[in-house]
């Protein structure tokens, strides 16, 4: 099997709630997303997605994308996309990091390598553990009073685990963060997600603050060192993300002791191959994950669906379904939230097929 053509669709996904705000101000309210399809002289095809947050978030955007795609496209023509080691390894020596632009190649080579075994990428990745995956709500940044009555809305849909937005004017975050954990039951979780929003003297005022609440701390800072001060600074549970960025970055948090939680991203560690080595090596540390992707529709959906389908249960803290998050389908068969939990497909692959009415004409092809 061999791989005879690369191909991508752009699509635009607008959100449910209008607009996606975080720290610092930052705001989407249109997510341009990336549908990657690569296509053997077979008829396999596979496909993948990747949606960066935006520009400025982490070192990606939309169009970095479909550059890149054009860029190691030529490289992979001719190879067999079921050996997924060396079509990373050929990436990697074809393009020296830009991990985001490979992730939608490397899931769509596993898409494939599941419709040729026919068998679920999750069975592929480790089998199914467990009946479905605990999802999270992103509660985008407002006042506070508003992000508890979203909070409570998303609690009625049943959701158990929701992730706060803060990383704004301390003193409005410590609000923020008080009045969400008074309209939660004691078996919920909260997590309060900086995104790198504080300085560290901020954040040190706002974990002082809440300390006798029940909540996480993630990604307080900018530098891996700064959220390392934080977090000897106190006793909550305390998660990285954005710093997490390379296995080598995973075991220098885990041997300092930095966090109780990790946030992977698929698309910010180039695809499911490399964060399913991390995936791994995490259950062999004992650190639990949030199992996800920067954003994303069904496509991106359906592979953080199978990739938290094939971890064990006790070290899945939670991940998220971004397909409910947009007014824009782009695939049929992507996991459908219910009552806060998805399900992998059974089918094989992904289990996705796109709707080609919805993604319209190629944006590149390399053949």
């Amino acid at each position: 099997m061999k791989i005879a053509k690369i191909f991508a669709h752009r699509v635009e996904l607008p959100l449910v709630e209008g607009a996606y705000k975080w720290s610092g101000g930052k705001s989407v309210s249109v997510f341009d997303s990336t549908i990657v399809g690569v296509e053997t002289e077979c008829g396999l095809v596979g496909y993948g997605e990747v949606c960066p947050l935006g520009p400025f978030y982490l070192p990606a955007y939309a169009a970095g994308v479909r550059t890149g795609l054009q860029e190691i496209g030529p490289h992979l023509l001719g190879y067999d996309p079921r050996e997924l080691a060396k079509m990373n390894q050929r990436m990697d020596a074809a393009l020296k990091g830009h991990p985001y632009v490979k992730a939608g190649i490397d899931i769509a080579c596993w898409d494939i390598l599941g419709q040729a075994t026919q068998l679920p990428v999750c069975v592929l990745l480790g089998g199914r553990f467990g009946e479905g995956v605990r999802l999270y709500r992103a509660i985008s940044q407002q006042p506070p009073d508003e992000m508890a009555r979203n909070v409570a809305g998303y609690r009625e849909q049943g959701y158990t685990r929701f992730q706060l937005k803060v990383g704004g004017d301390p003193d409005q975050d410590i609000e923020r963060i008080h009045q969400v954990r008074a309209c939660l039951q004691p078996s919920d979780r909260l997590v309060a997600d900086a995104n790198t929003g504080w300085t560290q003297h901020e954040a040190m005022r706002v974990v002082r603050a809440v300390r006798d609440l029940d909540v996480y701390i993630e990604q307080p800072c900018l530098t891996y060192e700064e959220c390392l001060a934080v977090r000897r600074h106190t006793d909550h549970p305390f998660v990285l993300d954005e710093n997490i960025d390379s296995l080598e970055m995973l075991l220098r948090a885990k041997a300092d002791l930095a966090m109780d939680v990790v946030n992977l991203k698929i698309s910010k560690l180039g695809g499911l191959t490399k964060t399913k080595q991390l995936r791994d090596l995490c259950v062999a540390m004992g650190i639990a994950m949030t199992l996800e992707d920067s954003w994303g529709g069904d496509i991106t959906t359906a592979a953080i669906a199978h990739l938290a389908h094939s971890t064990p249960e006790e070290f899945r803290f939670t991940s998220t379904d971004f397909n409910s998050y947009v007014t824009v389908n782009t695939a049929n068969g992507a996991p459908q939230r219910d009552r806060g939990t998805m399900q992998a497909s059974a089918a094989p692959g992904l289990g996705i097929t796109p709707r080609w009415d919805v993604l319209g004409p190629r944006v590149l092809e390399v053949s």
